[in-house]
C-alpha cells in the first residue's frame, strides 16, 4: 500500500508555518487599529492546529523518508493545499464594502494566484483593503517566490530525501552542485532573497514611495507577483519609481544561484551565462522597438516612452504583471507584443515562470540544426549550447515541454471558452495563468480590470492553470498517468 504519512508530515510541517506566518498581518492589523485582526487570528488558531495535528499523525513515518514518487506528490500537493488555508483570511475578513468576507471561490483563487506569483486578481478596492490583508497578499507572493522551497528544505534532512529532486520537481535550476549540499544552496539563496528584498524596500523608500507601500510592493517584485495595494498598481508611483522596479523585476529574473557564486567573488559565471546574455538583450531590444513604436506613432516623448517600455515589458516578460498604464490604448502592435513577450519569461533558477528563456535557446539550436542539415544533407551537424552538444534526453524534455505547454493552453482556452467567456479573454487567460504573467487582454481581464467578473467555474479552470504553470506542467500532469501508481 503506498505510504502517505512522509508526505502528510512534511506537508504538516509547512501549514502549522503557514498559520504562524499569518501572526504578522495580525499584528499590523493590531497596531492600525482597524478592527480586522480577529480574521486573521481565526485564520491562524485553524491553520496551525491543522498542520499540528497532521505532523503528529504522521510523525511515525519520518524515518521512512521520501520516495522520488512521494516527492513529487509532496510538491503538488504542497501547491494545492497551502492555498485552501492561505484563503481563509480573505474569507473572515472584511473584503466588501459591508464588511463581509470573500466568497470561496474567489478566496481560493486569490490565495493561489498570490502563491504561484501569477499576481491575478478578483479583488478590487485594494486602497481601502485593511493593511493585514494587503500585506498578507505580499507575503503570500514572496513565500511563493523561492520561500516555499527554501522552507522545505529545512525539513528534508529528517525524511533523508535528496533535497535536489526538491529542486528539480520544483522546476528550480541549481546550474549543477555548485554546493555540496542541496541546504546550503537553499540557505545562500534565502540570504540573498531577504537582502534583494531589503533593499529593495529602501530604494522605493528613498524615491518617495510610502512606507507601507515600499514594503508590500517590494515583497511582489522580487518574487515577480505583482501583487499590489493599490487598483491603479504602479501607475499611482509613475516617475523614478518604475526605473527602480524594472530594475529589482530584472535582477528576480536572474539566476539566483549566479548570485551565490558572485558573492563568493566569482562575477565570471553570471557574465558568461548565455542565457543571461540573451535575457537581457531581448529586454533591450522589446524596449527599443517599443520605445520607438510609442514615439513615431503615439506622439510620445523619448524619456516617457524609455520609462512606460522598459517598465512595462519588464513586468510582462519576468512575469510579475505590474501595469503602469493601459497599454492596450497604444494600438494593436503592443497589444500582440505584450502577449507574446509573456511566453518567453525570465532565466530558469529564478523567480520568474512562463516558458524561460534557456528553453527558448534550446529550442531554436534544434531548429537551426535541422535546416542546416536540410540544405547539407551529407554533413554533420548536432545542436549546441554554450559551446558544448546538447544531451538527446534534454532535447526531448524541452520539446515535450513544448507540446505540453501549447496543448495545455489550447485546452485551457477551449474550457473557458465553453464557460460563456469570449475568444480574446480565454486565450490571454489561459496564457497569463499557465505563463504565471498576471494581467490578460481584453476589457475584462486587461490591465486596466481584473477577473473579479469572472463565473466560478472559469475561476476553478485558472486556479488549476496556475497550479500547472507554477510546477511547470510535468510534475503535475504525471499524477494523472497509471504509470506513477502502479505498484
Amino acid at each position: 500500500m503506498f505510504d502517505m504519512r512522509p508526505v502528510g508530515y512534511v506537508l504538516g510541517l509547512l501549514v502549522l508555518v503557514l498559520g504562524l506566518t499569518m501572526l504578522l498581518p495580525m499584528a499590523a492589523d493590531l497596531f492600525a487599529g482597524n478592527g480586522h485582526w480577529g480574521a486573521f487570528a481565526e485564520a491562524a488558531a485553524i491553520t496551525s492546529v491543522f498542520g499540528l495535528l497532521l505532523t503528529i499523525a504522521c510523525a511515525n513515518a519520518v524515518s521512512a523518508g521520501l520516495t522520488i514518487r512521494q516527492t513529487f506528490i509532496l510538491t503538488t500537493g504542497v501547491w494545492l493545499v497551502l492555498p485552501f488555508f492561505g484563503a481563509l483570511p480573505f474569507v473572515f475578513g472584511a473584503m466588501a464594502p459591508d464588511g463581509s468576507g470573500a466568497r470561496y471561490v474567489d478566496a481560493y483563487f486569490e490565495a493561489m494566484s498570490a502563491l504561484t506569483t501569477t499576481g491575478s486578481t478578483v479583488f478590487s478596492g485594494l486602497d481601502a483593503l485593511p493593511v493585514g490583508i494587503n500585506l498578507w497578499r505580499g507575503m503570500m507572493q514572496w513565500f511563493g517566490g523561492i520561500g516555499i522551497i527554501v522552507v522545505a528544505m529545512v525539513f528534508l534532512p529528517e525524511l533523508r530525501v535528496g533535497g535536489m529532486q526538491i529542486f528539480r520537481s520544483e522546476a528550480f535550476d541549481t546550474m549543477g552542485k555548485i554546493l555540496p549540499r542541496a541546504s546550503e544552496i537553499a540557505a545562500r539563496i534565502s540570504v540573498i532573497y531577504v537582502g534583494l528584498t531589503g533593499l529593495c524596500v529602501i530604494t522605493y523608500l528613498a524615491l518617495g514611495m510610502p512606507a507601507f507601500d515600499a514594503l508590500v510592493h517590494s515583497l511582489t517584485t522580487l518574487s515577480t507577483g505583482g501583487f499590489s495595494t493599490r487598483d491603479a498598481s504602479f501607475g499611482a508611483f509613475q516617475g523614478p519609481l518604475e526605473y527602480a522596479a524594472a530594475v529589482f523585476m530584472i535582477l528576480a529574473s536572474l539566476p539566483f544561484v549566479r548570485y551565490i557564486q558572485l558573492v563568493a567573488g566569482t562575477a565570471r559565471p553570471i557574465l558568461r551565462d548565455s542565457q543571461v546574455r540573451a535575457y537581457l538583450a531581448t529586454v533591450l531590444v522589446l524596449v527599443l522597438i517599443l520605445t520607438l513604436y510609442r514615439v513615431a506613432v503615439n506622439g510620445d516623448n523619448w524619456e516617457h516612452g524609455f520609462r512606460e517600455g522598459i517598465f512595462n515589458v519588464t513586468s510582462i516578460i519576468s512575469g510579475t504583471g505590474y501595469s503602469s498604464v493601459d497599454y492596450q490604448l497604444w494600438g494593436p502592435v503592443p497589444v500582440v507584443m505584450f502577449f507574446f513577450i509573456g511566453l518567453i519569461g525570465g532565466c530558469a533558477g529564478s523567480t520568474s515562470c512562463s516558458i524561460k528563456v534557456f528553453r527558448w535557446q534550446l529550442l531554436f539550436a534544434s531548429v537551426s540544426t535541422q535546416v542546416r542539415r536540410l540544405y547539407a544533407p551529407h554533413g554533420v551537424f548536432e545542436p549546441r549550447f554554450e559551446g558544448r552538444p546538447i544531451p538527446e534526453e534534454i532535447l526531448s524534455s524541452v520539446m515535450a515541454f513544448f507540446v505540453l505547454f501549447f496543448v495545455s493552453l489550447g485546452i485551457t482556452s477551449v474550457l473557458l471558452g465553453l464557460t460563456g467567456l469570449d475568444f480574446v479573454t480565454s486565450v490571454s487567460g489561459a496564457a497569463t495563468a499557465l505563463g504565471n504573467i498576471g494581467p490578460g487582454l481584453g476589457d475584462t481581464i486587461g490591465p486596466a480590470g481584473n477577473f473579479a467578473t469572472l463565473n466560478d467555474t472559469a475561476k476553478w479552470i485558472l486556479s488549476f492553470a496556475m497550479l500547472l504553470g507554477r510546477l511547470e506542467l510535468i510534475v503535475v500532469l504525471v499524477l494523472f498517468t497509471t504509470a506513477f501508481w502502479r505498484p
